[in-house]
């Protein structure tokens, strides 16, 4: 098994019945279908084994997120015999339509750039199958502020796909709908951060591979189709909650280290070190009044239980907190010489994308 295709299913047993035989019909030699399951109640496992015997099942007794759930799944796999191969685990949600062929341009891809950590295909809307889909499209960027956006998709707007995107790219992100990564960077990178449990992991992951030096594409010549909010509705307070808070653990894991490498091309360590830091601090506080401001605006239009979930998240992700210090800041640069911080969008997205409306990904197009 050198390439492990994992779908990390709860409770989405229609999804499964619908998707799974596309999916594994689809599977170049070398790679495999497996579903690992979170504790899920609505028989889904019973279902895959029962009518896909071909494909393993790795159940969990409880629901882990994404993030303990894909853990879990990847661990078990490195421990399976057949798996003393594998070289590319790629997450991809159960609610993602695929056609013949759609995997071996990314196996061709990671083959042949063995800089690049992490890929994924365009994502397609399964409803309207010439638009980008929001949770990926052409592949993420990040503002100056940590707000994400994509190439297609910005804010809720979304562009149809007439192949402005089709040259392979640098990105940010990658979707986690369908990602695949290097098996030994996962490995390396110690996985997804378990503390976001789901929302914003890969984006996360994406940036910590960056900050080693690795690099992120979109390969468009592999497109899949996306149904989208198969788990949470996007009108969740629960998942408006992960996003916020998991955005600010985000920029806590990330930001410094980011800025860190930008001072050190001209500062020695320990400044460097000092002004990242600093740099940092100011930022995510910052982050935090816009999101003071955000929730006002929830709570002055009716919509109470999204404010407190705004609320909520700040109090979660103070909890959570785990904020590099500047002698760790130290100890990373002097590990990481030569590397290229990575680079986040000059501007801030939201305003912006307001003034230019229906032309901001033209604009875009001429900056990215």
């Amino acid at each position: 098994m050198r390439t492990a295709v994992v779908i990390l299913n709860w409770n989405t047993k229609e999804f499964l019945e619908r998707f799974l035989p596309g999916l594994s019909a689809s599977m170049p030699e070398g790679a495999e279908v497996v579903v690992a399951d979170n504790g899920s109640t609505d028989g889904s496992v019973r279902m895959v084994n029962e009518k896909f015997p071909n494909i393993k099942t790795l159940p969990f007794e409880k629901n882990y997120g994404f993030t303990g759930g894909y853990n879990r799944a990847f661990k078990a796999l490195t421990e399976m015999p057949e798996a003393g191969d594998l070289e590319y685990f790629v997450l991809i949600n159960s609610d993602i339509e695929v056609p013949q062929g759609w995997l071996e341009p990314l196996i061709s891809w990671m083959d042949t750039h063995p800089d690049c950590a992490a890929c994924a295909p365009k994502l397609h809307s399964w409803q309207d199958k010439e638009s980008f889909e929001y949770a990926g499209a052409a592949g993420g960027l990040i503002d100056r502020f940590g707000y994400p956006f994509c190439r297609g998709r910005v804010l809720k707007r979304l562009e149809k796909d007439s192949g402005q995107y089709d040259t392979p790219a640098k990105v940010f992100w990658a979707t986690g709908a369908c990602l695949m990564v290097r098996a030994r960077e996962y490995e390396r990178m110690g996985g997804l951060d378990e503390r976001f449990f789901a929302h914003m992991e890969e984006i996360d992951l994406c940036w910590r591979l960056q900050l080693e030096g690795k690099s992120i594409w979109v390969v468009p010549q592999s497109v899949v189709y996306h149904v989208g909010g198969g788990t949470l509705p996007n009108e969740s307070p629960w998942k408006l909650k992960l996003n916020y808070r998991n955005n600010l653990l985000m920029l806590q894991n990330n930001l410094a280290k980011t800025y860190a490498l930008r001072e050190a091309a001209s500062s020695p360590a320990d400044l460097a070190a000092r002004k990242g830091s600093r740099e940092a601090r100011k930022l995510i506080l910052f982050r935090g009044r816009l999101d003071v401001l955000s929730s006002l605006v929830y709570l002055f239009t009716g919509k109470p239980k999204l404010f407190k979930a705004v609320r909520d998240a700040h109090f979660e992700a103070a909890r959570l907190s785990s904020k590099v210090t500047e002698e760790e800041l130290v100890g990373f640069l002097s590990s990481h010489k030569g590397v290229e911080p990575p680079v986040l969008f000059p501007r801030w997205i939201i305003p912006l994308a307001m003034i230019k409306g229906n032309g901001i990904f033209e604009y875009l197009r001429k900056r990215i």
